[in-house]
């Protein structure tokens, strides 16, 4: 609706809020977002939750959420589907969301929120030293992009690498007073950091999950060459993540009663999962990168390992450990100086391209390259490889 001066609200609204603070606003929100996802994730495995279970309610919701959007917004760009995608898919689906799912709740199990987060950040290094090994990227160590990126999959490796054998002593516990809170709080209380747990194990597990994700997003690449309707590519992954969890399920959890929501805060816990952080998040994150780009994205990643600090120590009494910190200052010092490598890559590359070639239509292939790397399972980091 226009008003009188020929202005419309949405317009008034522009003018109020520019289009980069809209930006800046929507990341922060969606790094609320993920590290929720993080301590709810782990609060549903200390409330009891299966960890088949989980996956398999989350990955549902996620699925059929997906599903529609997939079926009508891309009729006309879906491929016809043949056994070799078929197989592709269901292998992909291994990767990306079974071994992917399962090594994260099970190092979150005995890890913490905070150091899942801060070990996610050295996905886009292993992505690179993965797309090196198999020879889908080139090392220039005569440039400083590629020293930059060398120099940061090192400093991932070793953050990871600190954070599995050094857990070394506490530099923070909880005040008594929110201590005090939480013993006041029925729900905090029940929430709280599980002890007797491995650490080493844990984090194991975790960089298991990392190399997973990797992993999937170097296979996926040539897949969605010959596929690219990525809304469909990633609901027969889902399909086939859900199956191949209720066939694990067979095996691990023949007790009927876990497949039961015990109560509200579980039933919060999958929800949360399943909607928040995989599709409503990754409808958000998907505008995020066609505004800003995935190299602006990607570069909020630690907020989240903050944001999952400050929720840990509230929620679940969480303690910081000094290999955990150190670790983890490595390990986004590593994140940043591979994303200022891939940028100054990019920027490279555009300078040697002829102008003609620079022209808005390839700059909008390159993007929905780029979103075809998505992932609502785990997307966050998956934009920041655009070269693999």
């Amino acid at each position: 609706m226009a008003e009188p001066g020929g202005v419309t609200l949405t317009q008034k609204l522009q003018g109020w809020f520019p289009e980069r603070v809209q930006l800046h606003v929507a990341m922060l929100l969606l790094q609320f977002g993920y590290a929720g996802f993080h301590v709810v994730s782990r609060a549903a495995l200390n409330m009891g939750i299966s960890k088949i279970v989980f996956p398999v309610y989350r990955n549902i919701l996620a699925f059929l959420l997906l599903l529609p959007f997939a079926y009508f917004l891309e009729k006309k760009e879906r491929p016809p589907i043949n056994l070799n995608f078929i197989i592709q898919f269901f292998l992909l689906a291994i990767v990306g969301i079974t071994a992917n799912q399962g090594f994260y709740l099970l190092g979150l199990d005995n890890t913490s929120p905070t150091f899942a987060s801060a070990i996610q950040n050295s996905v886009p290094a292993i992505t690179f030293l993965m797309a090196v090994v198999l020879r889908l990227e080139k090392v220039r160590l005569d440039r400083k992009d590629g020293i930059s990126k060398v120099a940061g999959t090192c400093f991932c490796i070793a953050g990871a690498s600190v954070i599995t054998l050094f857990k070394g002593p506490v530099i923070y516990s909880p005040s008594p007073t929110l201590n005090a809170v939480r013993e006041m709080s029925p729900v905090l209380q029940s929430l709280g950091d599980a002890n007797g747990k491995s650490w080493t194990l844990g984090c194991l597990f975790l960089i298991g999950h990392c190399l997973s994700w990797s992993g999937w997003l170097v296979l996926q690449a040539p897949v969605l060459k010959k596929y690219p309707a990525r809304l469909s590519f990633t609901s027969y992954q889902l399909f086939f993540g859900i199956l191949q969890f209720i066939v694990l399920a067979g095996f691990m959890e023949r007790d009927l009663n876990a497949w039961l929501i015990h109560t509200g805060s579980e039933l919060f816990s999958v929800f949360y999962a399943g909607v928040v952080a995989s599709g409503i998040a990754f409808a958000v994150q998907i505008w995020c990168i066609d505004k800003g780009g995935p190299v602006f994205v990607a570069l909020y990643q630690p907020v989240q390992t903050l944001v999952v600090a400050l929720m840990a120590s509230v929620a679940l009494g969480e303690e910081f450990y000094l290999g955990g910190i150190i670790g983890a200052v490595l390990i986004i010092t590593g994140l940043y100086l591979v994303l200022w490598g891939k940028s100054e890559e990019r920027k490279f590359m555009l300078q040697k391209q002829p102008p003609s070639i620079q022209s808005p239509t390839d700059h909008g292939i390159s993007r929905t390259t780029s979103h075809s790397k998505s992932s609502i399972v785990q997307p966050l980091l998956s934009q920041s490889n655009e070269n693999v």
